[in-house]
């Protein structure tokens, strides 16, 4: 089959050519820790499939430089993240191996080009989660969980390499959904251990209590958003791979954090998850 001209690409509003050139100003953005213009305003026509190219080229500039892929991010999935953002969307990212810390690390502020925190649940994979074919029913959280080896609480550490004031779904998506790392506990539960949907959490900065949610902030459930991941990876001609680490989304507004601060986020059956900055 002849391929399509690269500016008639479905779905698409861009050139492979400027795609590759935005990817190319997000990578050195990434290396040096700094900020772009978003690109929906310098380029309006850029469309979802646009950005999610852009991720892609993103990538692997980063693999490149050495990185591994270990996992991958839902962001948007619920109703207080899309009022924090005027996103009414979920949308996905990759994680990479440097991205991955564990609980109780000391961070180094200046590591990202700006730094908030969110509360989210995250899944370990024990086998592939391939979405659906066209016309085939839509993963269910059973098989979300089947799938599942794991659920562990974390924290994500946002870092926009675009400027923030006016972004679009389009700027999120292809700054990797703004994700900088993760920060893993060491409690874990199996998936079927508690329900999912009714894990309540407490985010204190400080030894102020600042944001508190549960996890049925996510879609209902937090399965329902690694089920919507599945999906949209299949269109894109990609899965879910066993050992994955899926964080599934947000279930409290982003909190700002600046050097000297500590964050201590207290799950229900799931323990503490901390991380100080200097």
């Amino acid at each position: 089959m002849t391929e399509a001209p690269r500016h008639l690409r479905p779905g698409r509003g861009l050139s492979d050519e400027a795609v590759g050139a935005i990817a190319a100003e997000l990578a050195e953005a990434t290396r040096a820790r700094t900020t772009i213009e978003r690109i929906s305003t310098r380029y309006p026509d850029a469309t979802i499939e646009d950005s999610y190219a852009i991720q892609r080229i993103w990538r692997e500039h980063r693999l490149a430089d050495g990185r591994r892929v270990v996992g991958r991010k839902i962001g948007l999935t619920s109703r207080a993240m899309q009022e924090a953002t005027g996103i009414t969307e979920p949308d996905y990212g990759v994680i990479l191996d440097d991205q991955v810390l564990r609980s109780g690390e000391v961070l180094e502020h200046g590591r990202w080009s700006n730094v908030r925190v969110e509360v989210e649940l995250a899944f370990v994979l024990r086998a592939p989660l391939e979405g659906p074919q066209p016309g085939a029913p839509a993963l269910t959280v059973d098989d979300v969980l089947e799938a599942t080896e794991a659920v562990v609480p974390a924290i994500e550490i946002l870092d926009s390499h675009i400027e923030l004031a006016g972004r679009t779904i389009v700027d999120t998506i292809s700054d990797n959904a703004a994700l900088g790392a993760v920060v893993v506990g060491d409690a874990e539960i199996g998936p079927r251990d508690r329900d999912l949907s009714w894990i309540g959490a407490l985010c204190v900065v400080n030894d102020e209590v600042i944001e508190t949610g549960v996890s049925g902030g996510v879609l209902g459930h937090p399965a329902h958003g690694v089920a919507w991941l599945a999906g949209k990876l299949a269109q894109h001609g990609d899965r879910l791979e066993a050992g994955d680490l899926v964080l599934a989304g947000s279930f409290t507004r982003p909190v700002w954090v600046h050097p000297g601060d500590r964050v201590r986020v207290e799950f229900q059956d799931l323990g503490v998850v901390e991380a100080s900055f200097r």
